[in-house]
């Protein structure tokens, strides 16, 4: 009895496990979970309102990922433009946007160009 009440408890305390590295195309499978996904940015888009989009897999609405810099942030990512067609891996919580799976990047550490 002891054991399964150790176990009940850990499941409650301990938060899941991060997703680890996936494809664009896996990021909804993922939503809900911190995860780092990786692909080519197949678009880069800034808003009139100057908010960033990176899509992967193709572009909005077709896109099958994308992450997104909000303006307060936009500084902190310089050169963000440039990443058209470049493989890049984006770290952080994966939320559904009106059923599009994103990453919102808030630091630069969530940014990894893959050489």
């Amino acid at each position: 009895m002891k054991w399964q009440y150790l176990g009940l408890v850990l499941a409650l305390v301990v938060p899941p496990a991060a997703a680890g590295t996936i494809s664009a195309t896996d990021a909804a499978a993922h939503t809900g979970q911190t995860a780092t996904v990786e692909g080519v940015v197949s678009n880069v888009y800034q808003s009139p309102g100057g908010t960033v989009f990176l899509d992967f897999g193709g572009s909005y609405p077709n896109n099958s990922f994308a992450a997104v810099i909000f303006p307060s942030d936009t500084n902190k990512f310089p050169g963000v433009n440039a990443l058209s067609g470049k493989k890049a891996d984006i770290t952080g919580p994966i939320k559904d946007y009106r059923g599009k799976p994103e990453i919102v990047l808030k630091s630069t550490d969530q940014l990894k160009i893959v050489p």
